[in-house]
């Protein structure tokens, strides 16, 4: 009978365990994405309110996850990689490219992939902030990611000839901590400035360290 449990295939409504699982997390995410990105925030979010959202029971919540900071770290990293699959998705075309052609194609998709949907980018850049020791490391290590990225393509450039030998990882972590100060003030609405202004401003503040002339 259709809709029916099965236990001998372990399926509901033509879904398995697993499909069930992904489905439930997904409305929780994107319930998470609503609150915690919108309004009003993480920290004035309550559990009742997200299952509401998601049209799920806080059964069903536990079942997934077992506090609001749980869910607060997946989507950290949910939105870090969606910011790193759009500067993956230029790499094939930026190949070959010097550094001055290759750090705007860069950094403007990265700004559109961690910026272009603002409920990421408040998550990311702001909701969680001063959250916990957990939530602080995460953010490092997404961070680092990051700074080894940066780091790489210095030394490449270096490789090439464009840049002079030096510790660009030094460098590498600057940029980082400021893209990750601009993008906060961005969306708090401190800076007034649309995406591209912002991804342009960036492209000038790499170069000028890299004293590679635009």
């Amino acid at each position: 009978m259709a809709g029916r449990f099965t236990p001998a295939e372990g399926r509901y409504a033509g879904k398995d365990a697993a499909e069930r699982r992904d489905e439930r997390r997904g409305r929780f995410r994107e319930a998470g994405l609503e609150l915690f990105g919108v309004e009003p925030g993480y920290r004035g979010t309550r559990l009742g309110d997200l299952c509401k959202a998601a049209g799920l029971s806080s059964r069903q919540f536990y079942e997934e996850y077992r506090t609001l900071e749980d869910l607060l770290a997946d989507l950290h990293l949910y939105v870090n990689d969606a910011a790193g699959k759009a500067v993956a998705s230029v790499l094939p075309e930026v190949q070959g490219m010097s550094t001055t052609e290759m750090l705007p194609v860069l950094v403007h998709a990265y700004v559109k992939g961690a910026c272009g949907d603002l409920r990421h980018a408040r998550i990311a850049y702001v909701e969680v902030v001063g959250v916990s020791p957990r939530m602080d490391l995460q953010r490092l290590e997404r961070r680092a990611v990051w700074v080894e990225l940066i780091n790489r393509l210095a030394a490449e450039a270096v490789e090439r000839g464009e840049i002079p030998p030096g510790n660009y990882r030094i460098s590498a972590a600057a940029i980082i901590g400021a893209i990750n100060g601009l993008m906060h003030d961005w969306v708090v609405g401190w800076v007034d400035a649309t995406l591209d202004e912002v991804a342009d401003e960036l492209v000038h503040m790499v170069l000028g360290r890299y004293k590679i002339a635009e």
